[in-house]
């Protein structure tokens, strides 16, 4: 096909106009943009119009948009978080590929498939996109949720996972005798640890004073922070992992200095655009014309991802201790398969392990679950309240797991029940304490929640939005209820449950504009809290009295 540009540039522009009209469009008709950019890769990839020629440049700007976003959530992930996201990060990552591996083998020989190409599908089922689900759980702000900790725990396990899955593949194609592949996974094992202490030596000894010099810069700071990414994300390709892995330990390298909120704050409109070329490549790299043969054995595999495996997800958190409501959040983020899944397949079709009929099952996979899981991670609070009453099963009695990342509430009266402590959260609890009401904090992150244990102020991990979390509470002992969180769905959920049980006291709910303030005060607020107008009166106020 002839090019319809004449340069790069042109082509890139064309490409981003293209973009913001489609996902204007989408906007517009409430649907998520991610579907909308991978409709543009579609539209002006092979299988419509054939625009694309500038791949290398394209796929160029998506791996580094890649390394940026597993940069910033390195950056949010510091050590003691690690620790005790931990074991339930591995038993679910670990417990969710075998058990999906496993059932998907089956349903893969059912449908015909030889063993070696069955073993490919069903392993390429068990893969979840860790950039879609910690996009979606950026927009939605659920990252620093238990359930978002604990998805992007298990996410990340599922990556090293089917890295060493890939580095097996490769040894054992191009292996020539049988202590080939015992030489590479030593080699991949030295060579991880010796990664992993370099880094280690770098944190403890050099990256905090570095950090201090460049932060006199801005620019600067954002410079080194970038380079960082990606410079670690290459010698991860380089040491035989990904750049995946790389950019990700470069972000948690950084995550004990006092710079990554500024810095994580500054790459988010970087890292959103290069992500913008992540998915149109995706779609682009979909040729929509051999996939027609593979319809209903496709439909038959992403029913059994988009179900299957968030069951799978919920039944181990449940055994584990955890409510079927964090069950169920985390266990939605499996319901896709990945990139990493699609990297596989073309991986066993160069190894000669499978043919082009299968690499086109697997991508019609992809496409199916990528577009329908996005808009289930979107919903996913209406779902589950949805679908709650059935949910019972994949959850023990005794939810001892997940209570230990709370703090119990002590016998005793309150007075006030405050939801957020963030920065205007903190700032009402202060003043509250000053005039002597007695305040229990309740607050989504795990991390607040054992920065405030360490403190000695009473905090409870929970979420506004679970009813059944708010009947754990001492809701007939206060007199308010004060949220300080902004978002609108949450006060409209949390006024909703409150009515349910029956709460008899007043609420104050803060708003993010005007519009916000009346909706929360028709679904029944006592008391709107505009948090940037109170401040501006207030200023007012203080200065001319």
């Amino acid at each position: 096909m002839t090019p319809i540009f004449t340069d790069v540039f042109t082509e890139i522009a064309v490409l981003l106009l293209l973009a913001a009209i489609i996902g204007a469009i989408g906007v517009r008709l409430r649907q998520p943009l991610i579907v909308a950019f991978i409709a543009v890769g579609i539209l002006v990839g092979p299988s419509a119009l054939g625009w694309v020629t500038a791949n290398d440049q394209v796929d160029l700007l998506a791996q580094m948009g890649i390394a940026l976003l597993l940069f910033v959530v390195g950056l949010k992930l510091d050590l003691h978080i690690i620790r005790t996201m931990g074991p339930v990060a591995l038993a679910t990552g670990l417990g969710q590929v075998f058990f999906t591996s496993v059932v998907g083998y089956v349903i893969a020989v059912t449908l015909g498939m030889d063993s070696i190409t069955s073993l490919y599908v069903a392993v390429a089922l068990t893969f979840s996109s860790t950039i879609i689900i910690v996009k979606l759980l950026s927009d939605k702000r659920e990252v620093d949720t238990l359930h978002g900790r604990i998805a992007i725990g298990f996410l990340i396990i599922q990556d090293i996972v089917v890295i060493l899955v890939m580095i097996g593949l490769t040894a054992l194609g191009e292996a020539s005798n049988s202590t080939s592949l015992g030489r590479e996974a030593i080699e991949v094992l030295v060579k991880g640890g010796l990664f992993l202490a370099a880094i280690g030596l770098l944190m403890r000894y050099a990256l905090t004073p570095l950090l201090h010099q460049l932060a006199r810069s801005t620019e600067l700071l954002v410079l080194f922070a970038v380079a960082w990414a990606v410079t670690l994300g290459a010698v991860g390709v380089h040491l035989g992992f990904s750049k995946e892995v790389g950019a990700f330990l470069a972000g948690v390298s950084l995550a004990s200095t006092p710079f990554r909120e500024a810095i994580g704050a500054r790459l988010v409109g970087l890292r959103d655009f290069l992500l913008l070329f992540f998915f149109i490549d995706l779609g682009a790299g979909l040729e929509l014309a051999k996939l027609g043969d593979q319809i209903w054995p496709a439909i038959l595999l992403s029913l059994f991802v988009l179900i299957g495996n968030p069951l799978i997800v919920m039944s181990i958190m449940g055994f584990m201790g955890y409510r079927k409501r964090t069950g169920f959040l985390a266990g939605l983020t499996v319901a896709q398969i990945s990139e990493f899944s699609l990297i596989l397949g073309a991986l066993g079709l160069s190894l000669g392990h499978i043919n082009t009929d299968t690499m086109s099952l697997i991508t019609l996979v992809g496409l199916i679950t990528i577009s329908v899981s996005t808009y289930m991670i979107l919903y996913s609070h209406p779902i589950y309240e949805l679908i709650s009453p059935f949910l019972s099963m994949f959850e023990r009695k005794q939810t001892d797991r997940e209570d230990a990342h709370d703090l119990n509430v002590e016998s005793g009266d309150y007075d006030v029940i405050l939801f957020g402590l963030g920065r205007f959260g903190t700032g009402i609890a202060r003043e509250l304490q000053k005039r002597g009401f007695r305040v229990l904090g309740v607050d989504f992150d795990p991390d607040l929640v054992h920065r405030y244990k360490e403190d000695g102020t009473t905090l409870h991990y929970g979420d506004a939005e679970d009813p059944e979390f708010l009947s754990s509470l001492p809701l007939g002992q206060v007199r308010w209820i004060i949220s300080s969180v902004r978002e609108r769905h949450v006060n409209l959920a949390l006024l909703h449950s409150l009515r349910e049980q029956g709460f008899k006291g007043q609420v104050a709910a803060t708003a993010h504009s005007l519009l916000d303030a009346t909706q929360l005060k028709a679904a029944g607020a006592d008391h709107v809290m505009l948090p940037y107008n109170d401040a501006a009166a207030e200023a007012v106020l203080d200065l001319f009295g």
